[in-house]
């Protein structure tokens, strides 16, 4: 029942939202993963990042797609963990290891055991609307332990004015999605880091956007 309403969800109230509300424009569509097992690293500026992006892949990857959130978060409401977890189908990650040990990205390794593709956020929490923040290292964690898996730089521009941080109406407005070229683990946890901010960098500098305040 659950996989239904998740369907149903995204077929219809998601990708009307983008199509019609939002406007989507993807670029380099041909670089999204079309299986798993595969790490998409987007820049993170709004709630509306996740659904957007699961929106853009084909809706017979939605069983795979397995978006990482703060755990914290949704523990706030009942509900709202309910929808996160079955619907949007949310990862919880700690931020700090659990009382029994257990590593804070250990949903997300098993999510790539699997075959299952990750929306993995390496800036963390979402950040000011359309800045980028630094990035932080548990996606290098995740392609050192698994080599074989491909990183996928993505940068968002525009979801951060549609809905912001602390904002709960939505405002229409163009967005852009640029995907980038895969990365794969290069043996050493600060290259890696360096390589995927300066290729999410380039990816917004395509856009070549003027600064919006």
């Amino acid at each position: 029942m659950t996989g239904l309403l998740r369907y149903l969800f995204f077929a219809i109230l998601v990708r009307a939202v983008v199509l019609v509300l939002l406007g989507v424009n993807l670029r380099h569509r041909e670089r999204l993963p079309d299986r798993g097992p595969a790490i998409l690293a987007p820049n993170h500026n709004s709630h509306l990042d996740t659904l957007v992006l699961i929106s853009l892949l084909p809706l017979r990857l939605l069983p795979r797609i397995r978006p990482a959130a703060a755990l914290d978060y949704f523990l706030r409401n009942r509900l709202l963990a309910w929808f996160a977890l079955n619907i949007i189908g949310i990862i919880p990650v700690s931020r700090k290891p659990d009382k029994k040990g257990a590593h804070p990205l250990e949903g997300c390794v098993k999510a790539l055991e699997r075959g299952d593709i990750l929306i993995f956020f390496p800036e963390g929490s979402r950040g000011e609307p359309e800045r980028r923040a630094g990035l932080k290292s548990g996606i290098a964690h995740l392609a050192e332990h698994y080599p074989e898996v491909p990183v996928i730089p993505v940068f968002m521009h525009g979801l951060g004015k549609s809905l912001p941080k602390g904002e709960a109406l939505l405002v229409p407005f163009f967005c852009d999605i640029f995907v980038g070229e895969p990365l794969h683990w290069s043996g050493e946890r600060s290259g890696f880091m360096a390589r995927l901010e300066a290729a999410i960098a380039d990816l917004e500098g395509e856009g070549n956007f003027p600064s919006w305040h």
